[in-house]
């Protein structure tokens, strides 16, 4: 096993900062974090529903997203997870996984075991309410996707998932002055919004028409961010960061 060293800035370290200050040993626990890295193609599954797994993953590098399968088999996508998430953090108390956590982009995963996990609590109580922080969060944003894909509008939708996806990679570092990687297809952003692949085409045409985005070779530009926000009725208290401040 390997441990990750800084520099470059651990992306765990960079997401849990994103929500509360971590001492200099708790930095320095995380850092040295016993792991196993491994890199997956894109469109591959890290863990399966059903799976009992013993270790938690770690997203390094890319994009994955947790999500289920109707038994004709359509997916829905409830979450997009990008450098610094732990997806599967509940499986060191839910010991069956009832979803499954798949690739979207190449990445790059380092696996925790649930052991190690456990004797880092252990040795630093205070990291353990910091991860539970970190999963009430999760849950917070869940909520606002329900609230999208029961009541909001395909435009408000794509929007705010647009504004939120801007937010969660500047906090670790991923976004420029007013981009981001978003190297996502509109069929996964469709699974995703709840949305066929033509809605979400059509409701991209509408943002760009307004000059509030640009989308292009896996960049995505933020042109208007009032008016990107206005538009997905965007409000950053769920994500519960300790600096809000937008581009």
């Amino acid at each position: 096993m390997a441990s990750l060293q800084s520099p470059p800035p651990f992306p765990l370290v960079l997401k849990l900062e994103s929500i509360t200050d971590l001492s200099p040993e708790e930095r320095q626990a995380l850092l040295g974090l016993p792991l196993r890295v491994q890199e997956f193609r894109a469109d591959q599954d890290v863990v399966r529903e059903g799976d009992r797994p013993i270790q938690c993953c770690l997203i390094l590098e890319g994009f994955a997203c947790r999500y289920k399968l109707t038994e004709k088999g359509k997916r829905q996508i409830f979450a997009f997870h990008t450098p610094g998430d732990i997806p599967d953090l509940q499986s060191l108390h839910l010991k069956t996984m009832d979803h499954s956590l798949g690739t979207l982009t190449p990445c790059k995963i380092a696996f925790i075991q649930h052991e190690h996990l456990r004797e880092l609590f252990r040795q630093h109580p205070r990291l353990a309410e910091v991860f539970w922080r970190d999963t009430l969060i999760d849950a917070a944003i869940f909520r606002e996707w329900m609230l999208g894909i029961g009541r909001r509008s395909a435009r408000t939708r794509l929007a705010h998932l647009l504004c939120e996806l801007f937010m969660r990679l500047k906090v670790i570092g991923l976004a420029g002055s007013n981009s981001i990687p978003l190297p996502l297809s509109q069929a996964e952003m469709g699974d995703a919004l709840g949305l066929s692949t033509v809605h979400i085409n059509r409701t991209l045409q509408e943002l760009r028409g307004e000059d509030l985005v640009a989308w292009d070779g896996g960049i995505l530009t933020i042109l208007n961010w009032e008016g990107l926000m206005q538009a997905g009725e965007f409000d950053t208290t769920y994500l519960h960061l300790q600096d809000c401040a937008a581009a």
